[in-house]
């Protein structure tokens, strides 16, 4: 009898585990670079916030920001995506613009919440002449590939320092690993652009040999280029805590705002499960500011109030503007990049992927 019961048990609990897990739905998240800090706050989510609403997240890496709308509004499953405001920003002026690849892709896409300040990093070589980032103009620069937030960053933040797109001569798509080896060995550029959440892996992992190669430019703020570039972007501190292997001291920056993506979904289970997903959101925060990627302790979810054309997610603005009652912070500011007109290819309309060409 008693081998009966328990036999009988067993095939129940493996009964349950099973509709258990048929229960929870498979979704995507599109991040960025494996070495990057997007994907590290993906695997977060994946791993302290999803399971609570039921969902199985898989975190996939991607080219960057422009990439992950792309594959949020047309690839299969992937219902969330990880956005720098400089790109998300872009895209809604392309649309303005009257581009219409820009407006089919961004019209439906709405914010979750804010995440958090990533900084932007100018990485010389150690006997570089240059000193602070305002003198980069005319240099042979690499802003990581298409199509990724790094290259709209950098791309934006010299049209709005210099009044001019980087030289079509000085500018290079290669991945930030590939030329950080070509600026220290070919010498064959003068300045790589890294964007990525402090600490980020790829400069973290750097040895103290490091030292002898690289070094970041500082962002002098009473520079009329700098003043310029902040309608934009966000002074910073890049602490040498966050590189205690390359940097003797704190470094002054600048920084955009990371956004948590989605579609406008009105499919009842989807809508269902991701206003699941962010009162888990609400509720694991703590969690994820203890456990997680050290840029959780800057996140608050307050839904501040957001720029012209755009729009949070109505269903879990509901639930994350009920979690942050009684919080206020200063509304996100939204890239405003000019708008070019929409009979030309544009630098950044190249990086968007909304015309062809390199």
């Amino acid at each position: 009898m008693q081998k009966v019961l328990s036999s009988a048990f067993a095939g129940w609990a493996l009964c349950c585990a099973f509709h258990s897990a048929e229960a929870a739905v498979e979704y995507k998240i599109v991040t960025a670079s494996e070495r990057g800090t997007y994907i590290q706050i993906g695997r977060d989510l994946a791993k302290f916030v999803a399971p609570e609403a039921d969902i199985g997240l898989d975190v996939l890496s991607s080219k960057g920001s422009a990439d992950n709308l792309n594959r949020l509004r047309y690839e299969s499953n992937v219902k969330l995506a990880i956005v720098q405001s400089d790109v998300y920003q872009a895209f809604l002026d392309f649309a303005a613009a009257g581009n219409a690849e820009a407006t089919r892709l961004i019209r439906p896409l709405r914010v979750v919440t804010p995440l958090y300040n990533e900084e932007i990093y100018f990485i010389v070589r150690t006997d570089s002449p240059l000193q602070f980032v305002h003198e980069i103009r005319d240099r042979r620069m690499n802003v990581d590939r298409l199509q990724s937030g790094t290259a709209l960053s950098a791309t934006t933040l010299y049209r709005l320092m210099f009044g001019q797109a980087i030289p079509e001569g000085n500018a290079s798509f290669l991945p930030n690993e590939e030329a950080l080896v070509k600026l220290t060995t070919e010498k064959s550029l003068d300045v790589v652009v890294v964007v990525a959440g402090q600490p980020a892996k790829l400069l973290a992992d750097m040895k103290s040999e490091a030292k002898q190669l690289v070094r970041l430019l500082k962002v002098d703020l009473d520079h009329p280029a700098t003043r310029a570039a902040l309608q934009t972007y966000f002074p910073a501190t890049i602490r040498s805590a966050s590189y205690p292997n390359w940097l003797d001291q704190d470094v002054p920056g600048l920084s955009i705002k990371a956004l948590l993506v989605t579609y406008d979904y009105s499919y009842k289970p989807t809508v269902e499960h991701l206003s699941g997903f962010a009162k888990s959101l609400c509720k694991n925060l703590p969690i994820l500011q203890t456990e997680g990627h050290p840029k959780w302790r800057d996140v608050e979810l307050t839904m501040p109030d957001l720029g012209a054309g755009w729009a949070y997610y109505a269903p879990v603005e509901r639930v994350l503007r009920s979690c942050a009652a009684g919080n206020s912070k200063p509304p996100v500011a939204a890239a405003q990049a000019n708008r070019p007109g929409a009979t030309n290819c544009s630098q950044s309309e190249k990086i968007l992927g909304l015309c062809a060409g390199p």
